[in-house]
């Protein structure tokens, strides 16, 4: 995610300057393309940043948002498995910072999440499943997008139930069914390339840029 961060940020000069990089290990090469780069246990002598994007291991999540909070900085986090106390700070820390933390940042799974939400609400008593597929090297089941999905489908009076796939190289799709009496209703996306989750947190951290301090989700930056 880090080399796709870095490849697609340098395709919008006019809207994205990446001032470092941050990588667990000590790196091989301080600048890479013009980039700095610092070890995770340098990360307090990067320089002025007006928005962190984190995808790192929850090891690494602690340091990133403690500095972001320090700077007064913008924090887009796409890292899992944190734990409860890490979810904790993050909430303290969007009383300080404007931040989005997110399983998926694909934008079209952000609509989905709305999608979903609104169906529940108007489907009152339908049966609710969300069918996540993904590659064979995918070990947790369900999918953390999944159980974002069936948060969604909570949201609205749903109780959802879920099933996982692993095949082949699938990147990632996400099937949210509605079933009622003779009828069923299906939301479904297709990841086909993971450049779009990339895309996505530059998206956001773009949009992220000079808001107010609160904790947002990625649906709402797409207003």
């Amino acid at each position: 995610m880090g080399q796709a961060l870095l490849r697609l940020a340098a395709e919008s000069p006019e809207t994205l300057q990446v001032v470092a990089a941050v990588t667990g290990r000590a790196p091989t090469q301080r600048v890479v393309d013009g980039v700095p780069f610092f070890a995770a246990s340098e990360l307090p002598g990067a320089p002025e940043f007006d928005v962190a994007i984190d995808f790192s291991l929850p090891e690494g999540f602690d340091p990133m948002l403690a500095l972001c909070v320090e700077r007064g900085a913008g924090l887009v986090s796409g890292t899992t498995g944190i734990s409860t106390t890490q979810r904790q700070a993050l909430d303290a820390a969007a009383a300080k910072i404007p931040l989005v933390w997110a399983s998926n940042f694909s934008l079209g799974v952000a609509v989905l999440d709305e999608l979903v939400e609104r169906a529940a609400q108007a489907l009152a008593g339908w049966d609710c499943d969300v069918v996540e597929s993904h590659h064979t090297q995918k070990k947790d089941a369900p999918s953390g997008t999944a159980l974002t999905l069936g948060a969604a489908a909570q949201r609205g009076g749903a109780e959802p139930h879920y099933a996982s796939l692993r095949a082949g190289d699938i990147v990632g799709e996400h099937l949210v069914q509605f079933t009622g009496l003779g009828e069923r209703i299906e939301l479904v996306h297709r990841a086909t390339n993971r450049d779009i989750f990339a895309r996505g947190a530059l998206f956001a951290a773009r949009q992220l840029h000079g808001r107010a301090a609160a904790s947002y989700r990625v649906r709402d930056l797409l207003q």
